[in-house]
């Protein structure tokens, strides 16, 4: 039996929320404008979806170094390593598998069409303005890969007023170096960001020595590097027509250890030959948008966007595989205001992927329409939000999708919701097409979810509570009698997400406890086994204070143990991990920051035989333009 090592804390933590508002202060914002939820612009408060924003001062104060650092924090996330920085890294929203969170960046899906996974690790986080997850099924909105939420990223934007540059610059341990400078600004009608990032660290030995011959690896530190730029700009006409354009480029190497089965012809036996690797590789985000209100109730918008994924594999220096992927994408979007606070929306999606490779695909494009109706609406105590879609896939024919979710206001201060949704994720390129490997008669896996939620907000802070049910059929997993992929899988994952912040005696605090259990249902011998790395208890607490001239900060993320295979014989430990964090204001425009991360050296895995940093240091200088 586990031991629930994190729930007693984190039910002491949660379970005190009558807090005495004479000790907090300092109320939410809750007119802060999301799009994710809902695919247009409403108020947080207004959102009846369990969603988390991270915002640029969030970011910056977390001295957070990568993206999956901060998603890590999020209710409902758990991510897999597979050894430090800039390594592969997966990420499970809900108990979902890792290539069912679709993601966006400034509203162009990403992400490789081949592998059917975002490469987390490689985007580049001081260029981000703010990060917004939405948990639950969308694919009504957005179609494919949304069974567990989605993630969309926004880059850095400009002002209303004059030019303000910025930079930050820092160093640490395991001989990390990071940059950053950029510049935005704006004059009322237009605002533009341009910015740089780098990032460069010797990295720590990802690999644990080879199981059954601690020969193979190299016992070395695996490097990473990594640039990036983005433009972002808009402008918005006297008529009142808005445009927007985007782009992003990110540059990464990486270095590690590969391993593969040499069979000797003569006997007829294997020997696993171990080779050091290295890869490059790009990602390119463009697009652009149009928005214009021909009438007073009726706002059009026209979006574009090109997303590519490029990547060259190299075995022992030699040059070994090349995999580009494309996808070309366009929506046409109209909200029509029927009255105050009813709102329906129209639209259609149109989607273009194709792979190029050394390799032989069996198929290399496909082509994917879409068209859905949202109806927001609200009376008296009441809200709802309902939605529908139907996609047309060139691969798999046609798929409709649907969520209905409704909210009612007990108080002033306390809403509680109900909604329910079904969504579904098209095969990869790889799982349908990768030579001696794909399934062309794949299906695509589907999902049905129930939630209800429970959410206050006061003048001391906010707290939620949501419960949910997924059940995800047609699973794609390795079927051994076809040496490939197959729909053999099922899964029914149970949830409950937990959430509590304020400000208290000059504290910014923010604790979040997920349970989930995330059950294997297909039959035979697996079935009622924990589908793998899935932590079934996950707990997080951020501390922030600003004293003066001095911010002071600390971070507690543990989860508990969980498998790292479908048979549940590999075990991953649990483990907890602290964060130390303190930073300076020369001026308002200036400040000095360093971070301890991994206090207490905690010796962990996120995947079976992959390393984790240990204790490390890092040191920033930072500015701002005011």
């Amino acid at each position: 039996m586990r031991k629930p090592f994190i729930r007693p804390a984190a039910l002491a933590l949660l379970g005190s929320s009558s807090i005495s508002p004479l000790l907090v202060a300092a109320p939410l914002t809750l007119d802060e404008q999301v799009v994710t939820a809902t695919r247009s612009e409403r108020p947080v408060r207004a959102s009846l979806a369990a969603s988390t924003v991270i915002d640029r001062e969030e970011i910056e104060r977390s001295q957070a170094r990568s993206v999956p650092e901060l998603l890590q924090k999020v209710p409902g996330v758990t991510l897999s390593n597979n050894g430090g920085p800039g390594k592969n890294t997966t990420l499970f929203m809900r108990g979902t598998e890792s290539d069912h969170v679709l993601v966006m960046i400034d509203g162009v899906k990403v992400g490789s069409v081949s592998a059917g996974l975002t490469a987390f690790q490689d985007l580049p986080v001081e260029l981000i303005e703010r990060i917004e997850v939405v948990r639950g099924p969308r694919s009504s909105l957005y179609g494919s890969e949304a069974i567990g939420g989605v993630i969309q990223i926004f880059t850095r934007k400009g002002g209303k007023e004059g030019s303000k540059p910025w930079f930050s610059a820092g160093y640490g341990t395991h001989d990390s170096y990071q940059g950053s400078a950029g510049v935005s600004g704006g004059d009322g009608k237009a605002w533009y960001s341009l910015g740089v990032s780098s990032q460069d660290t010797d990295g720590i030995n990802a690999k644990k020595p080879e199981r059954f011959d601690p020969t193979i690896y190299e016992p070395d530190s695996d490097g990473y590097r990594n640039i990036s730029g983005n433009l972002r700009a808009s402008y918005r006409f006297d008529n009142g027509l808005e445009l927007d354009g985007t782009a992003l480029r990110a540059q990464a190497h990486n270095d590690y250890d590969g391993i593969y089965d040499e069979i000797d012809d003569d006997s007829d036996t294997v020997r696993r030959v171990g080779f050091r690797s290295n890869s490059d590789v790009e990602q390119t985000v463009l697009g652009g948008r149009a928005r214009y209100s021909p009438l007073e109730p009726w706002t059009v918008t026209l979006q574009v966007g090109r997303n590519d994924d490029k990547s060259k594999d190299y075995r022992d220096g030699a040059f070994d595989t090349r995999i580009d992927t494309r996808r070309d994408s366009a929506a046409w979007l109209n909200d029509f205001t029927l009255a105050d606070g009813h709102v329906l929306t129209a639209g259609v999606d149109w989607q273009h992927e194709q792979v190029s490779s050394t390799k032989t695909f069996g198929r290399d494009s496909r082509l994917n329409r879409g068209w859905f109706a949202q109806y927001l609406g609200e009376h008296g105590r009441q809200d709802w939000q309902l939605s529908l879609r139907r996609d047309d896939n060139e691969q798999f024919g046609t798929h409709d999708t649907g969520n209905a979710a409704w909210g009612y206001a007990l108080t002033e201060e306390v809403h509680f919701s109900l909604s329910y949704g079904t969504a579904f994720k098209a095969p990869s390129f790889n799982e349908l097409y990768y030579p001696g490997y794909g399934n062309p008669n794949l299906d695509a896996e589907t999902s049905e979810s129930f939630e209800a939620g429970l959410a206050g907000r006061h003048g001391w802070g906010h707290w939620s509570a949501n419960l949910f049910r997924n059940n995800v059929d047609d699973l794609i997993a390795y079927d051994s009698t076809i040496r490939g992929p197959s729909n053999i899988g099922k899964a029914r994952i149970d949830g409950l997400e937990l959430v509590l912040g304020g400000l208290w005696l000059g504290w910014d605090w923010n604790v979040n406890a997920t349970f989930l259990d995330p059950q294997n249902r297909e039959s035979g011998a697996k079935s009622g086994n924990d589908v793998p790395r899935r932590a079934p208890e996950v707990f997080n607490l951020d501390l922030d204070r600003r004293i003066g001239r001095f911010g002071l900060g600390a971070t507690l993320h543990a989860e508990e143990r969980r498998f790292d295979d479908v048979e549940n014989n590999d075990h991953l430990a649990g483990y907890a991990t602290v964060d130390l964090r303190g930073e300076y204001w020369l001026t308002e425009e200036w400040r000095l920051q360093a971070k301890v991360t991994n206090l207490l050296d905690a010796d962990y895995e996120t995947a079976l035989d992959y390393n984790q940093p240990g204790q490390a240091v890092y040191f920033t200088v930072r500015y701002q333009a005011l």
